[in-house]
Order: structure tokens, then C-alpha cells, then sequence
């Protein structure tokens, strides 16, 4: 496959012109084209990359997804600096019920706030790819199926990856859990033994409020293909408009870099040990947001 650098076009035509759009609009999308031509990715001459990723199509979305970051979410970064270089597994807590802003917010951050900026790359759970539309969506952004095959490929062409190892435990769940982290899969951590990658916890503080739950119907959710249908404060009162997140602040919190060394195939008991150790730190930095917050919006 021949490739090429990205260059960004987005919101001009053929012919160069570029749509107006009101000052502070045309100013972050001045931001997202500058700091997308920083970018490493390769695309080839149809203008994706061998995962399906469309820099022309994430350019579009990031100028909108830089309003909910920026202005509506708020999101405050910390520790950021600590994101080595290179491949990189990010490893969150999770929440959301209806849309995975916990994952959006982080992937901007690293393409807003890092330097250099960075595409993070989010590993999918199995049934996304399933819903209408999405799938299209998820792999024009870059996403996969969080397969181990996937994520090799991906840490091989030295991509940092972002990773909710309580996957639809997390994102899923009433309220009255928020911030207790559930059972975390150990796939992770075999992938960084083998391919020796840096993790970086991260805690993040707001998606919980974003769309609080009230239960999860799990009969409803096999109808779609789904582990659970989530019941909250908008859903499905609202219909579509429920993935509008209540305009929370958000808070992201890295911590430092963990390296695990070993043999990927030990018994899940010894593996545990190591995610504990992950599980932990996340815990810490999940607090340190909730000490610094006034509040859900504050």
C-alpha cells in the first residue's frame, strides 16, 4: 500500500474556499487542521489508513467534539505530560450509559492538550460494530473491535490506545455505583507484557453525571444486539437527544507511567496481581478529581 503524511482539508472544496464560520468556530478550526497536519498517522492514496481511519472525517467531527471539550464538558486535564512517546496503553475507569464521552473527552485531550498532539486509538467492545451506522462512525474515527490481533497491529505502528477494561460493567450501571470501579478483564495487561508497552492509568471525573442510570434492562439490550439497554434521567424520555450529556465538568486525571514485565501466558491469578496494581492507581486518581470538584457542574 502506497502511503502519504495526512493533510488536512476538512472545510475547504475543491477549490480551496472555506466555509465561514464565527470567530471562535473558525479559530478552533484553524487549531484542529495545524494540529492534525502534526500528526504521524499515514493514510494511503484514498485517504484512510488499514484500520479505516478517515482524517478527513475526524476533522470535521473534532472541531464539534472541541466545543463539548473545551466549552460545554469543560475538561480539566492534569498530569498529561506523563503520556510517554511512542505506544501507549491508557487505561480508564468508565461510565456513560449513552454515549462513551469518557473516551471522546480522552481522546481529545491528547490531541488538544499533548505535544505533540496525538489520534488515540479506542478498542470497541464486540457488539458496537453491530449498531446501524455506528460501525461506519467508529472506524472512520479510527476505532476497533478490541481484539488482541487489533491491538498488536496498532502498538506495532507505535499508536497510543485507550482501554476500559470493565467495558459494559462500567459503562453500563446505575447511579448508586458511580465511581466503584467493577471487575477489570486481564487482556489488557497480557498485551503489555508481551509487546512491553508503558501504561498510563488515567481517572476521569464526570462521565458518571453526564447521564446518570436508573437501571439497566438487559432483556431490552439483547433486542439490538447489546449487553444491556440503560434506563437514566433522559433515556428514553428523550429519544435521540439523550446522548446530549448534562453539561458537567469533566476532569482527567494521568498518572505516572507503569511497566510490567513477565510471561503474558502466566495463570489469570498472577496477571490479577499486576491489574490490581493498575486498578489501584486508577482509584487514587478517580479521587484526587472528586476531592478537587464543588459539585457536578464545578
Amino acid at each position: 500500500m502506497n502511503e502519504r503524511a495526512i493533510v488536512p482539508r476538512g472545510t475547504r472544496d475543491q477549490a480551496g474556499w472555506r466555509w465561514p464560520l464565527p470567530g471562535p468556530l473558525a479559530s478552533l478550526r484553524d487549531d484542529v487542521e495545524a494540529r492534525l497536519g502534526r500528526l504521524h498517522n499515514r493514510v494511503n492514496e484514498y485517504g484512510f489508513d488499514p484500520f479505516g481511519l478517515d482524517p478527513e472525517y475526524a476533522q470535521s467531527l473534532m472541531v464539534s467534539m472541541g466545543v463539548i471539550y473545551r466549552h460545554w464538558l469543560r475538561c480539566e486535564v492534569s498530569g498529561i505530560d506523563r503520556v510517554p512517546e511512542g505506544r501507549v496503553l491508557l487505561i480508564g475507569n468508565h461510565a456513560g450509559n449513552t454515549f462513551a464521552f469518557d473516551g471522546a473527552m480522552l481522546a481529545m485531550s491528547l490531541f488538544f492538550d499533548h505535544e505533540p498532539p496525538r489520534l488515540v486509538r479506542g478498542m470497541g467492545e464486540y457488539y458496537l460494530p453491530r449498531i446501524p451506522f455506528f460501525n461506519i462512525f467508529m472506524q472512520r474515527l479510527g476505532s476497533v473491535v478490541g481484539t488482541p490481533r487489533n491491538c498488536v497491529q496498532l502498538l506495532d505502528r507505535e499508536e497510543a490506545i485507550m482501554v476500559f477494561p470493565e467495558g459494559e460493567r462500567g459503562f453500563l450501571k446505575p447511579y448508586r455505583k458511580r465511581y466503584q470501579l467493577q471487575r477489570f478483564g486481564l487482556g489488557f495487561m497480557r498485551l503489555a507484557i508481551e509487546t512491553q508497552t508503558p501504561i498510563v492509568p488515567v481517572g476521569i471525573v464526570g462521565a458518571e453525571e453526564q447521564s446518570p442510570g436508573l437501571a439497566r434492562v438487559e432483556s431490552l439490550g439483547k433486542l439490538i444486539g447489546a449487553p444491556a439497554l440503560p434506563i437514566t434521567l433522559t433515556f428514553p424520555l428523550l429519544g435521540p437527544l439523550a446522548i446530549v450529556p448534562l453539561p458537567v465538568k469533566f476532569r482527567l486525571h494521568f498518572g505516572e507511567p507503569l511497566r510490567f514485565e513477565g510471561d503474558p501466558h502466566d495463570e489469570d491469578a498472577a496477571i490479577e496481581e499486576r491489574v490490581d496494581v493498575v486498578k489501584d492507581s486508577i482509584r487514587n486518581l478517580v479521587q484526587e478529581g472528586l476531592d478537587e470538584r464543588q459539585g457536578w457542574f464545578r
